[in-house]
């Protein structure tokens, strides 16, 4: 009997006016290549965050998979991180 676990991104989606990627990861455990269970866990990752001086710090994607940077590398523009900032200062508390 042979058992193997692997975690895999079987979606990535693009959403929304200021990009946001969704990110689905897929863990499958199967026993001696007969699927046993799935299960999946979702996250969703934005161009950055406010500092104290309302400056934009870019999200770390390296630790992200290859495609992932891809993407981000691609519809991260400027004018998204812009736009993102803008949204972002609008709706500060405090």
């Amino acid at each position: 009997m042979a058992l193997t676990k692997t975690v895999e991104e079987d979606q990535i989606n693009v959403v929304g006016e200021y990009k946001k990627i969704c990110i689905r990861t897929a863990t499958v455990i199967k026993e001696d290549g007969a699927e046993l269970s799935r299960s999946f866990h979702r996250k969703t990752i934005n161009p950055g965050i406010l500092d104290d001086s309302d400056n934009l710090v870019d999200t770390d994607v390296s630790s992200e998979s290859a495609e992932v940077r891809g993407i981000v590398s691609t519809v991260w523009t400027q004018e998204v991180k812009d736009a993102w900032k803008a949204y972002l200062i609008a709706n500060k508390s405090g």
